[in-house]
């Protein structure tokens, strides 16, 4: 008995010192991807306006094809941590190349999609004649690169299940130094232009994805798996994955209609809402590492068969979400002076910044909870509850967001509706970890 209460906080200590481990790396590989959009944009802007229209237009598609893919990322680390936690090691690393495996193959698809129609996208995006050539170029020339960035995110996947989110962190880091590099040289150096910069970030991404390729392979020797595609666990991966991609568009949808409906606002309107969506999309960044460690997490316990041990990491999670949503909302207001002169100095945008901000704000706890248990769901394998889950929050926030500009709301309007949503998907998360039904021990859900 008087063990007792002292047990809880080593207990507590060691679910610390595990999040830590694999949030604090997983937060430096997370911001280190859009760095490379901002490193192109940087470079290419130097060469014109029409030239940097044209990236705006081209590195769109592929964000959006980047998150929409995640689940190749998302799936793949809930089974290899499971197997992980079975202590089947040759298995995990199995599951993991199905993954891969998985990615090449839709990966190799989209690149024979968008090489013949990436003129009529572009079109379809409405760019200005002067644009469209060039993002028409940098998107044709990108696509060679799409393999690599879908084998990236599932190879991410098999490391963050092997509870190793440094080896991400270090080929990010590295990634971006070398896009950065190969962009100056080939923009600037050859000649080369937009087009310069589309090579340099497709050989950097196919680098990178030679350097996850090698830790996967060593450890498929070592541990005796084999690498050979195998149609039922490809099959087996994409099922896994098409819940939660069910969960990603439902979430893009929500990101698509505020855009929207900011738009119908005006244009201080929608320059407001661009600086804090921006804001909480950095934020997202921050609570996401602690998501994905909640992932791998999640899913060695399980795998362990270890039930309690998954409960209690659940609540640890919980309050590192909302002392992390705590800490971030006090961020923002404390450094906002310094952050809206940063993108504004127009005083009608600022004034409609500012009580926008606040309300981002005072939301991140309620992030916080929602970016942890969704993490935990995941690494529990629960995706087909996340996705209904997501579609309840769409239809919930597409007619509060629509009625801001009928009622003649502004941005701050549209950001409590945002608030809203978070609070929706906190609500159906919530539920789900206190019902327990996502406990599913084993080696596989």
């Amino acid at each position: 008995m008087t063990l007792a209460p002292a047990r809880a906080p080593r207990t507590a200590r060691r679910h610390d010192r595990e999040i830590l481990s694999l949030a604090v790396p997983a937060f430096g590989a997370l911001v280190a991807e859009p760095l490379f959009v901002m490193a192109d944009s940087a470079i290419v802007g130097h060469l014109g306006t029409p030239e940097l229209a044209g990236l705006g237009i081209a590195a769109a598609l592929l964000t959006t094809a980047a998150g929409v893919f995640v689940f190749l990322a998302y799936a793949t680390t809930a089974a290899v941590s499971r197997r992980v936690g079975a202590g089947d090691l040759k298995g995990a690393i199995r599951q993991g190349m199905d993954g891969i495996w998985l990615a090449a193959l839709l990966g190799a698809a989209l690149v024979a999609a968008v090489l013949p129609a990436a003129p009529a996208v572009v079109e379809l995006l409405g760019a200005s004649p002067t644009a469209a050539p060039h993002a028409t170029t940098y998107l044709r020339i990108s696509a060679l690169g799409m393999p690599a960035m879908l084998i990236l995110l599932a190879a991410t996947g098999v490391l963050r299940g092997l509870q190793d989110t440094r080896t991400p962190l270090y080929v990010a880091v590295g990634g971006f130094a070398l896009n950065g590099a190969l962009n100056a040289a080939l923009v600037y150096g050859t000649g080369l232009g937009i087009a310069g910069s589309a090579w340099g970030t497709v050989i950097a991404q196919w680098a990178m994805t030679a350097v996850y390729l090698a830790v996967v392979l060593r450890g498929a020797r070592r541990h005796d798996a084999s690498l050979r595609p195998d149609a039922a666990g490809i099959r087996a991966c994409a099922r896994a994955g098409v819940p939660l991609l069910v969960r990603t568009l439902s979430l893009r949808a929500v990101l698509v209609i505020a855009t929207a409906v900011a738009a119908r606002l005006g244009d201080t309107q929608i320059a407001a809402h661009q600086i804090v969506l921006s804001l909480w999309s950095l934020l997202a960044f921050a609570l996401d590492a602690i998501a994905i460690a909640g992932q791998a997490i999640i899913g060695r316990y399980l795998g362990a068969g270890d039930a309690d041990g998954a409960r209690a990491a659940c609540r640890r999670m919980v309050q590192w979400g909302i002392a992390s949503g705590v800490v971030l909302g006090a961020l923002v207001v404390a450094a906002r002076p310094l952050f809206i002169p940063l993108f504004t100095a127009d005083g009608t945008v600022r004034d409609a910044l500012l009580p926008a901000l606040l309300v981002v704000a005072l939301s991140q706890p309620v992030a916080g909870v929602v970016f942890v248990l969704d993490g935990v769901l995941m690494g529990a394998g629960d995706g087909t509850y996340l996705a209904w889950a997501m579609v309840l929050v769409l239809a919930a926030f597409a007619p509060a967001a629509l009625l801001v500009p009928a009622l003649g709301g502004g941005v701050t309007a549209l950001w409590w509706a945002m608030t809203l949503m978070m609070t929706v998907r906190m609500v159906t998360v919530w539920l789900r970890a206190r019902s327990g039904r996502w406990i599913v021990t084993g080696a596989t859900r």
